[in-house]
């Protein structure tokens, strides 16, 4: 089994501006995504919806090795990463087909390989 990471952009401004039905709409899209991945034999070890990119920390170190904390988003974009899940497949191609449930209310998917060992 290999672990994915599906990254999950989006607009932050757009969402905290959508009424509750149609947020338990995506909420419904996101449980459906979760049952055909266990149906289909992937399995999800972990994921989150991420709080918004304005409350984030962001730490950068310089070149010399001096380090600053700053408050928000990593870079200015009208999108951000608003969520994840980490899923283990044995089939890239069928999570990427399962993935295409989340199209449906997401603007574009990533799929990323992770590599190493782990923490």
């Amino acid at each position: 089994m290999t672990s994915y990471v599906v990254l999950l952009p989006g607009d932050e401004a757009a969402w905290a501006a959508t009424p509750e039905a149609q947020k338990q709409e995506m909420y419904a899209v996101h449980a459906e995504f979760a049952k055909r991945l266990a149906e289909r034999g992937h399995k999800v070890t972990g994921g989150a919806e991420l709080a918004p990119s304005r409350d984030a920390r962001v730490l950068r170190t310089t070149a010399e090795g001096e380090q600053s904390v700053t408050q928000g988003p990593y870079a200015e974009t009208a999108e951000q990463l608003t969520g994840f899940y980490v899923v283990e497949s044995s089939d890239l191609d069928d999570l990427i087909d399962v993935c295409r449930v989340l199209g449906q209310g997401e603007s574009a998917i990533e799929i990323r390989e992770c590599r190493g060992g782990g923490m």
